[in-house]
């Protein structure tokens, strides 16, 4: 988009704030870059050059502004939407793999050469990998800087910095503020939080409109219990990271999602804020979705009646695989069951002082040894979910972040047990692609049945094709037709 200097400028010039994150405003006099939205003035026209990321800008020698932190931008939907090499690099950038990995451990999950990857990013984004993660790394120095304690020392390796010297220069240059001065500006402007000792609260920010029923509702009802809960107008939940552990509670507020994280090792802070952008699908365009699904007539009324829904994911790939083979022809309740079970036999015990949450979902490597006989499920079930976890187990199926979807679908398939709703739901929730379909999901045909739609999963999945390439997010409208627990917040 920032190739059309005509449309960024009138985005500018309207404060749009839909378009933020979608590219960047670098003011030429100045020397400062802004999101679109930016409250000031806007420059002349001349005077404005536009920027696919902030990684860009900084590269260009321009400083984020100090009104309008264009830092805090919700991240590009593009890069939750396409599964070319580009889009898969950024998801495995935001996720920290060129902190923990390196260039050639991102290239090699990609299965490219790292001066591909470097040509690729360069060409679409303005910056390679490596100035792509200092800039997040930058962004992650601020978080910590303003909403905890700790020693800037402890800050600067936190961020993934390797050193103090670089966290220092990388912040005076990205923010024209020394890490002290950050800190003091913060503490002059803070409010009370509430925050516990020890738990980092931040905001996160999203693109209007956004219903939180289907979003937070779905969470909730299908949470596994000592791993999730719904407590006090907050779905919490356990996250296993590369470092350690966390806990973080999520509650929808008016213009973001408030969030308060509690990690055993700071370091995990990108990762994990990373997967509860992800878990939420914080990062969606709702007005081109919903403008889509728009123009077919049987889905208006749906839309219309609470637009801006989003796609529960998840903040483990693998967990939610696990998760929907156990759900597999049982009710929620039951699938929320034999996950409990398997918790709290395969589960590494954590500690909670502010709620209920008691584990850890078992990772593949501790269920690749469990006994099936153990398992309270059919025969065949059994055999679905040992060769799943064997497959997850020894890397020859791929999910997550980088995952090439069609790669991974196929990959699914060709486990035994699994049939078109489970590797569609996967798709959908795990991978994240916007376009998997449900059609011969209960729900998805009670909802034809009462709209008129086709009934057999083939002539639906022609009629839904002018719902691509938005089909997920039209399983969330055609789910509301039916009063379940998923589309209402909890009580």
């Amino acid at each position: 988009m920032q190739t059309d200097t005509e449309r960024c400028v009138r985005a500018v010039r309207s404060k749009d704030a839909r378009f933020d994150g979608w590219f960047f405003t670098a003011v030429l006099t100045t020397r400062i870059y802004c999101r679109p939205s930016c409250p000031v003035v806007p420059p002349k026209a001349r005077n404005m050059t536009f920027y696919p990321s902030a990684a860009a800008c900084q590269q260009a020698g321009f400083r984020a502004c100090k009104r309008c932190r264009p830092d805090t931008s919700p991240g590009s939907p593009e890069w939750n939407s396409r599964a070319d090499s580009v889009a898969r690099a950024m998801r495995l950038i935001q996720d920290g793999v060129v902190d923990r990995e390196g260039v050639p451990g991102l290239a090699s999950r990609l299965g490219y050469s790292p001066r591909q990857i470097e040509r690729q990013l360069l060409a679409e984004l303005g910056a390679g990998p490596l100035a792509l993660a200092r800039s997040q790394r930058a962004q992650t120095a601020r978080v910590l800087i303003e909403t905890t304690g700790l020693p800037m020392a402890e800050v600067a390796f936190a961020a993934g910095f390797s050193s103090v010297r670089t966290f220092n220069d990388t912040v005076r240059e990205v923010f024209a503020h020394a890490p002290g001065e950050l800190r003091a500006r913060a503490a002059r402007g803070a409010r009370p939080t509430g925050a516990a000792p020890g738990v980092i609260a931040l905001r996160l920010p999203y693109r209007a409109p956004l219903t939180p029923g289907n979003l937070f509702g779905h969470l909730a009802a299908t949470a596994v219990p000592s791993v999730e809960e719904w407590r006090e107008g907050a779905y919490r939940r356990t996250l296993t990271l590369p470092h350690g552990h966390g806990i973080v509670a999520l509650a929808p507020r008016a213009g973001h999602i408030d969030c308060r994280l509690s990690l055993t090792d700071p370091r995990d802070l990108t990762q994990a804020i990373s997967r509860c952008r992800r878990l939420l699908d914080l990062d969606a365009d709702p007005v081109a979705v919903d403008e889509e699904l728009r123009a077919d007539p049987l889905l208006a009324p749906l839309v219309d009646a609470a637009p801006g829904r989003r796609v529960p994911r998840t903040v483990d790939a693998a967990e939610f695989a696990v998760r929907a083979v156990l759900g597999q022809q049982v009710s929620t309740a039951a699938a929320r069951t034999h996950a409990a079970r398997l918790v709290r036999a395969h589960g590494v015990p954590v500690e909670d002082p502010e709620g209920g949450l008691t584990h850890l979902f078992p990772t593949s490597e501790a269920l690749a040894g469990l006994d099936p006989g153990t398992l309270a499920l059919p025969r065949s079930r059994r055999a679905t979910l040992t060769g799943l976890v064997s497959a997850l187990a020894d890397g020859s199926l791929h999910l997550g972040e980088g995952a090439d979807w069609e790669r991974s679908r196929a990959e699914l398939a060709a486990l035994p047990g699994f049939g078109p709703w489970t590797v569609e739901v996967i798709a959908m929730r795990a991978l994240g692609d916007p376009d998997a379909f449900l059609p011969t999901d209960l729900g998805i045909r009670r909802a034809a049945e009462q709209l008129g739609l086709p009934a057999t999963p083939a002539a639906l999945t022609a009629r839904a094709a002018r719902w691509r390439p938005w089909r997920a997010y039209a399983v969330q409208y055609l789910w509301t037709v039916d009063d379940h627990p998923i589309n209402h917040l909890p009580a």
